[in-house]
C-alpha cells in the first residue's frame, strides 16, 4: 500500500477500533493523526515506495517484581498506551536508514559493518546490536528505511529504549523473516544488543513486557525460555488508574548502583555454590545467616531477602487479580514498595544522600494515600533516581495529579493504561 492508501486505511472503522484499543477512546483521534504524520514524514524523506507498513511498540510498566529478573525471579508487568510508532519499507540495499522525529536523529547503518563503536553507546550502536543479534540467531536481515516517532517518556523507567528495540525487531521479522519469530526471540535480541553493544547488564523484563503486550507475569527461572502468562485484567474495570510520576533526573552516575543490585544478590547465591538467587532457598540464607553476612555483607543479605519475598508477592498479586481480590492486590503493591525502600534500598543513592527525588515523591504520595485511605504506590523500575508509580481510584486521580505537580513541577505526572498489544505490524492487525 502507498501512503495515500494507508492514510485511507487509518480512517476505516476497523482502524478506529484498533486505535481505541491501543490508546483508549479519548486518545484514538490524536493518535490517528500521529500515524498520518509519520506516513507523511516517511514520504517526505524517502518518497512513496508503494509498500509502506506501519509498526507500533509500547513502553512498559513494572507492576511488581522490582529487581528480580536478573536473578531469574518473577515479575508482573504490562505494556502501556505510550508507544514508538514507525512507517517503514524495504529499500533493496545493504543499508538501514532510520530517521527519528522525536530525537532529531538520522542514522544509516551498513549491514556489512556491524561492529560496535569504541564508545559502545548511542542509538547507532543499539541498532547495530539488533542487526547482529538477528544474524547470530540465524535470522535474515536486509536494508530498509524507517521514519519513527515516540511518546514513550525518556529516562522515566517505562523503557523507551526497549520500545524502540522491539519496534525494529518487528520490522525485521515482518520484512525478512515472514513473521516467524516470536516475542521471546525479540526480547533476547534486544537484551543481546544492550549487553554486548552498550555493555549494559540488562535482564529480559523490559523487552519482554514491550514485545508481548497486555498485563503479563513472567517467570525467568529458565531465562532462555521464560514462562509468560497473560493476565486478563483491566484496571479500568476497578475504576483505578495507573500514574507514573517523574521525580527528576539524578545528577550522580548511577551505573555502579544499578550493577550493585544483581551483583550483591549473586554474591549471596555464590556462598551456596549457585549462580543466581532463584537457585537458593530463603530458608538456607536464614539458617546460615551469620556466615552469609560475613561473606557477602549485610546489604547483600537484605537484597537477597527482598528477592525471595518479592517473588512471593508477585505470585500473590497474580492470584488476587485472577480471583478479583483487588484490595489484596493493592496491599501487596504497597508491601513491594516498602521492601524496595527498606530492604532492596534502591530509592536513592548513598553516594548523593541529599538528593532523594524518589523518596520525596513516595513520602508525599503516602501522605496523600493515608489521608484518603485508598490507593498504593511504589518505586518504579531500576530506582535510585527517576520515577514512582501510584495506583489510585479515578475519583482521586485529578486531585492527586494537581497535588503532586504542585509539589514536584507541572507535567511530572502521567496517567497510563495497559494496552493489549505488544510490538506489532499495524497493517497485519487491520487485514
Amino acid at each position: 500500500m502507498n501512503v495515500k492508501e494507508t492514510i485511507q486505511l487509518l480512517k476505516s472503522d476497523k482502524a478506529a477500533a484498533l486505535m481505541a484499543e491501543f490508546y483508549g477512546k479519548e486518545g484514538a483521534a490524536a493518535n490517528e493523526a500521529r500515524y498520518e504524520r509519520v506516513l507523511t514524514g516517511f514520504e517526505q524523506e524517502f518518497g512513496d515506495t508503494g509498500d509502506i507498513l506501519l509498526f507500533s511498540s509500547p513502553g512498559r510498566t513494572e507492576i511488581s517484581g522490582n529487581h528480580t529478573d536478573h536473578n531469574h525471579g518473577k515479575v508482573l508487568a504490562g505494556s502501556i498506551n505510550l508507544d514508538c510508532v514507525g512507517a517503514a519499507a524495504r529499500n533493496q540495499s545493504d543499508l538501514v536508514h532510520i530517521i527519528s522525529e522525536t530525537y532529531d536523529q538520522d542514522i544509516t547503518i551498513d549491514l556489512n559493518q556491524l561492529e560496535p563503536s569504541a564508545k559502545k553507546a548511542g542509538t547507532a550502536d543499539l541498532i547495530k546490536g539488533l542487526l547482529k543479534g538477528f544474524k547470530e540467531s540465524g535470522c535474515r536481515i536486509g536494508g530498509f528505511d524507517a521514519y519513527v516517532t515516540s511518546n514513550v517518556i525518556s529516562a522515566a523507567g517505562v523503557s523507551s529504549s526497549a520500545s524502540f528495540e522491539m519496534l525494529l525487531c518487528s520490522m525485521l521479522n515482518t520484512f525478512f523473516n515472514e513473521g516467524r519469530m516470536d516475542n521471546v526471540a525479540y526480547a533476547h535480541i534486544g537484551k543481546y544488543s544492550e549487553n554486548v553493544y552498550w555493555d549494559k547488564a540488562s535482564g529480559l523484563l523490559d523487552q519482554m513486557a514491550c514485545a508481548v503486550g497486555g498485563l503479563i507475569t513472567i517467570d525467568f527461572a529458565e531465562p532462555s525460555s521464560p514462562r509468560v502468562e497473560k493476565i486478563d485484567f483491566d484496571f479500568g474495570s476497578q475504576d483505578h488508574s495507573l500514574i507514573i510520576v517523574q521525580t527528576g533526573k539524578g545528577h550522580a552516575d548511577l551505573s555502579a548502583d544499578y550493577s550493585s543490585v544483581p551483583n550483591e544478590m549473586k554474591k549471596v547465591a555464590r556462598f551456596f555454590g549457585k549462580e543466581v538467587l532463584a537457585q537458593v532457598a530463603e530458608e538456607q540464607v536464614i539458617e546460615h545467616l551469620e556466615k552469609v553476612r560475613a561473606y557477602a555483607g549485610d546489604r547483600s543479605v537484605l537484597r537477597a531477602l527482598h528477592f525471595f519475598e518479592e517473588n512471593k508477592r508477585v505470585e500473590e498479586e497474580v492470584k488476587a487479580l485472577k480471583e478479583g481480590r483487588f484490595e489484596d492486590f493493592l496491599r501487596n503493591i504497597t508491601a513491594s514498595g516498602n521492601s524496595s525502600w527498606k530492604w532492596l534500598q534502591n530509592c536513592f543513592t548513598a553516594s548523593a544522600c541529599q538528593e532523594q527525588g524518589i523518596t520525596i515523591a513516595l513520602a508525599l504520595t503516602e501522605l496523600f494515600i493515608a489521608e484518603k485511605q485508598r490507593g498504593a504506590c511504589r518505586v518504579h523500575g531500576g530506582g535510585f533516581a527517576g520515577v514512582i508509580m501510584a495506583m489510585l481510584p479515578n475519583d482521586l486521580t485529578d486531585e492527586y495529579i494537581k497535588y503532586i505537580e504542585g509539589c514536584l513541577g507541572e507535567g511530572c505526572a502521567y496517567r497510563m493504561s495497559i494496552r493489549p498489544y505488544g510490538a506489532v505490524c499495524v497493517n497485519e492487525l487491520l487485514k
